[in-house]
């Protein structure tokens, strides 16, 4: 926690504002108990959170311009994307194909109709469905590659005809191209 509270002091010297920083760890799960918890230390436990923000609204405060400045350098500083995503490198051949269940993810299935069944747990799908979910995946794990029949025909595994791919594909894709150029996006 004063680590946390040290780079925030940090960064606002950095950003040129010198503000008190109080910090406190707030335990938000309604089912945590703390027991022989110490009393000189800035926790706020489930019950006492509502009375917390009651009192923190209640504060008197004056915003000035300077706390309009901070905020909007604060808000320059917002990063959507994390610095911290490592993925492991991973090639298609590497992986595992074949739609999984969506219950329980084994790729333990077999066709009933239109139906894709999990003989692990009994759990029934649409193939259509599945098959778009296979897509999604798909373009996930590979994002620069196209989606085309014979890959997801590739992909997939279970369903035995490209056809039946093809006619998922365009009911639920944007066909571009035509031919043996056709892909989906």
């Amino acid at each position: 926690m004063q680590r946390s509270e040290s780079l925030l002091r940090q960064l606002l010297q950095t950003l040129g504002f010198n503000l008190p920083i109080y910090a406190h760890v707030v335990f938000v799960n309604p089912e945590f108990t703390l027991y022989q918890s110490p009393r000189n230390k800035p926790f706020i436990f489930p019950t006492q959170i509502t009375r917390y923000l009651k009192n923190l609204n209640a504060t008197q405060s004056k915003l000035t311009k300077k706390h309009q400045m901070l905020a909007t350098n604060l808000a320059s500083l917002h990063m959507t994307d994390s610095p911290f995503t490592l993925l492991p490198a991973y090639e298609y051949e590497q992986l595992r194909t074949g739609i999984t269940c969506a219950k329980c993810t084994s790729f333990s299935l077999s066709l009933k109709g239109k139906y894709c069944i999990c003989h692990d747990c009994g759990y029934g799908e649409v193939v259509a469905t599945s098959v778009i979910r296979s897509v999604e995946e798909f373009k996930l794990l590979f994002p620069t590659r196209r989606i085309t029949t014979n890959a997801i025909y590739d992909w997939c595994q279970l369903i035995s005809s490209k056809r039946k791919i093809r006619t998922i594909l365009e009911k639920n894709f944007k066909k571009v191209g035509v031919r043996q150029w056709t892909y989906y996006e």
